[in-house]
């Protein structure tokens, strides 16, 4: 019996085997039918996927033959591996001196027949097999040699697969655990720091209302900045926790919302006072999508074209319309506008133009981005129109 020699890229080709984390699995349906199919097309009684192990010969799939692993040297597929791209076929292993005396030759299965095509991976490694095997001599037609060849590039597709589902697991048990962190991580910031930040405010406020005629100009201005600042870091903060509290609604929860109750909903929220011009116009008297994810998008783009409005008179034009895939909806306003080259900025976290709305506020630059999150997170896409000292209208759609 002719021992196989080893690959000379063994050690590489050994970690690119380990790198699958599929030794030593259970049986998967999609392999098990890999073999069936190939001893169909092939007319043998048994059918075998094996991976080539530094000391063993081990199956993944094995069909027409019991047990799950063979020693290495006396495998036909440790010798099937060394000419990657070639099927090695043994027509009578009774006749070839490498094979005679193999003890799978001489007893069970009493392998006469093989044929076996290695599985070579997309960096050239060759894994180990897919192979069939008969008690008798024979010979494949081309149109077998053919189709087993194809059957061993699908495998090789299947254990990339593999592989990228497991890494997609690991991705997404990793961004479970951050995102468990930050959810600890948004209870200290709630509890742990706006508590201090309100203290401050209220004790500037205090030494502003008391000490006023006690200090000079420096010491009110110093009070002042403490103050703003504070206040500014608070929305900040608030801002943190509201985008990661709204972008992690769960979009597919789907709700029959009635546009007028949530128009006026919205109205009586956002200009309880009436000071603004708000107007709805819609064909549709309800739609069914989220509703806390609706409402979030739509507060934020009428609180922006209120906040950013240098108007005597804010007016806001809400439309909402529908196609057969998406309700298409859009806010337009008489505001400050945007500048074209600013467009793909507005939409990014913790991005803004440094503008002052018309409370004499600078904005955290968040959200924007929360409505963009939730529209994806919903279907859909939004997009801007504007034009400086005429007003900004935001289209967005989202899916049905």
């Amino acid at each position: 019996m002719e021992i196989p020699r080893k690959p000379n890229n063994e050690v590489e080709r050994l970690k690119a085997l380990r790198e699958y984390s599929i030794l030593d699995t259970l049986p998967e349906q999609e392999f098990e039918d890999i073999t069936q199919i190939a001893s169909e097309l092939c007319q043998t009684p048994i059918a075998l996927i094996t991976l080539i192990d530094a000391d063993r010969q081990w199956y993944k799939s094995h069909f027409g033959i019991e047990g799950s692993e063979t020693p290495r040297d006396e495998a036909f597929c440790a010798h099937a591996i060394n000419d990657p791209y070639t099927l090695l076929n043994v027509k009578d292993a009774r006749l070839d001196k490498r094979f005679a005396d193999n003890p799978n030759v001489t007893g069970d299965p009493h392998v006469v027949f093989y044929a076996g095509m290695p599985l070579v991976n997309p960096d050239g490694y060759s894994l180990g097999t897919i192979c069939v095997i008969d008690k008798e001599p024979r010979e494949l037609s081309e149109k077998q040699i053919s189709s087993l060849k194809a059957l061993s590039s699908q495998v090789v597709k299947l254990m990339e697969l593999r592989k990228l589902n497991k890494k997609l697991e690991e991705s997404q048990k990793e961004i479970e655990t951050r995102n468990s962190e930050l959810e600890q991580f948004f209870y200290i910031v709630s509890h742990d720091i706006k508590s201090p930040l309100n203290n401050i405010i209220t004790l500037t406020s205090i030494l502003l209302e008391d000490q006023q005629d006690k200090l000079d100009q420096d010491g009110l201005e110093n009070i002042h900045h403490i103050s703003n600042s504070t206040s500014r870091l608070k929305t900040l903060i608030e801002g943190i926790i509201s985008h990661y509290r709204d972008v992690n609604i769960i979009a597919t929860d789907k709700n029959n919302i009635s546009l007028d109750a949530l128009f006026k909903e919205l109205s009586e929220l956002l200009d309880a006072k009436n000071e603004f011009e708000i107007k709805l116009s819609s064909n549709l008297s309800s739609i069914s999508t989220n509703e806390v994810a609706l409402k979030q998008i739509l507060i934020n783009l009428i609180t922006n074209a209120i906040k950013y409005n240098d108007k005597p008179k804010v007016k806001i034009d809400i439309n909402i319309n529908e196609t057969a895939e998406a309700y298409q909806f859009s806010v337009q306003d008489n505001g400050m506008g945007i500048p074209k080259d600013k467009f793909s900025k507005i939409f990014g976290t913790f991005n803004n133009l440094g503008v002052k709305d018309r409370f004499n506020n600078t904005g955290s630059g968040i959200g924007l981005s929360t409505v963009k999150k939730l529209i994806e997170k919903l279907g859909g896409t939004i997009e801007v129109e504007s034009e400086l000292g005429q007003g900004t209208t935001f289209t967005f759609s989202i899916k049905k």
